[in-house]
């Protein structure tokens, strides 16, 4: 990929302007709440008081970890490569939900280790992009780093080469991060405990279903990795070496692109805890890319809670999910659309011939 696009802080005098065209729209103030509050950023975002949250595009990287050897997940290794066929037939929840919003699935094997043969359905509105794969699946980070520092910055880099020669070429304004891992929600947890200082049993939540004994395994193996990779604590060791230790292909992947789309000015939807941990390794690697998320659900897995404190990112909906692969993203594409339809099509007082507040 050519030069990398610098990423630019937001700028704040675009939510001011945005502000004082909502101020003359018709309705009292303040009367639609977050949709304003969302209307601004993409104001910010785009640096137009017209935005426009079309066309967009969820981006679901799926890779395989090896750490699903320990036992910390309900379902085979082999669902993985299972579930990707089942992307590009378009029979998952994340095409369906997609569908309805008008958005295109793009899948990236980023490393799964028993990828399957699955003819592509073009009805299925998906896209699959199968040449940037790392390795089949990470190391077991209980025997040393779930990936070497180059396996990790090729991960990042290919997550930006997906967003630079895939989704900007076709004018997307905005993605929604999703992903596919068997065990990935045990390099999450991982991630979170090592990036927040939590410990591991308060952001370490049951993942695929698990009963409460391969729970309490679930939280042994991520305090065992903890003390591993980072026996002096792990405040001064900074994200990336964090993602090497106890991250994931998918995980690296979804940081690129978050970086990459960011500086591209598109609007970032976190998903829930997987794409969020990435949205926080984003920002502690560039603070200025927070400015370009949008927090599209609360899950509940136990550490998507403080991922989103930490990210000071309140979410749009609480619908109790926790499925993954941009399930929750894809459903607040719809709100972004509206609030971005109000900025450009809602008459002022002026224009309608309303009178204002005496008020």
């Amino acid at each position: 990929m050519s030069g990398i696009v610098p990423l630019l802080p937001l700028n704040h005098a675009w939510i001011r302007r945005a502000a004082e065209h909502q101020a003359r729209l018709t309705m009292p103030a303040g009367a639609l709440g977050r949709l304003l509050d969302l209307g601004q950023q993409l104001c910010a975002i785009q640096e137009t008081l017209r935005p426009t949250a079309e066309p967009a595009a969820v981006l679901v990287m799926a890779a395989d970890h090896g750490i699903a050897v320990e036992g910390v997940s309900a379902y085979p290794a082999e669902v993985t490569g299972q579930m990707v066929a089942n992307f590009l037939r378009g029979g998952a929840a994340i095409n369906v939900l997609a569908r309805r919003q008008g958005a295109r699935v793009l899948v990236v094997d980023m490393g799964v280790r028993h990828p399957l043969l699955a003819r592509h359905a073009p009805e299925s509105h998906s896209e699959f992009v199968g040449e940037l794969r790392i390795a089949p699946g990470t190391a077991n980070f209980l025997h040393g780093p779930a990936m070497t520092a180059e396996q990790t910055m090729q991960a990042v880099e290919a997550g930006r080469r997906v967003v630079a020669e895939r989704l900007a070429p076709q004018g997307i304004r905005v993605v929604a991060l999703g992903e596919m891992g068997i065990g990935n929600t045990t390099s999450a947890s991982a991630l979170t405990a090592a990036l927040t200082g939590r410990s591991a049993a308060s952001v370490t939540g049951r993942g695929t279903g698990l009963d409460d004994a391969a729970l309490a395994h679930k939280i042994e193996v991520i305090e065992r990795a903890i003390r591993l990779h980072f026996p002096n604590g792990s405040n001064s060791v900074d994200a990336l070496t964090i993602l090497s230790a106890v991250g994931g292909f998918e995980i690296a992947g979804l940081v690129g692109a978050s970086l990459e789309a960011a500086a591209r000015r598109m609007v970032l939807v976190l998903d829930g805890f997987i794409s969020s941990v990435a949205g926080l390794l984003t920002a502690r690697i560039d603070p200025d890319a927070r400015g370009y998320f949008v927090a599209a659900h609360r899950s509940v897995e136990a550490g998507h809670r403080a991922v989103l404190e930490a990210l000071d990112l309140t979410p749009l909906l609480d619908l109790g999910m926790r499925l993954g692969e941009g399930s929750g993203a894809a459903l607040a594409l719809n709100l972004l659309g509206s609030a971005a339809d109000l900025m450009r099509d809602m008459a002022t007082f002026d224009s309608a011939g309303v009178s204002r507040s005496t008020d």
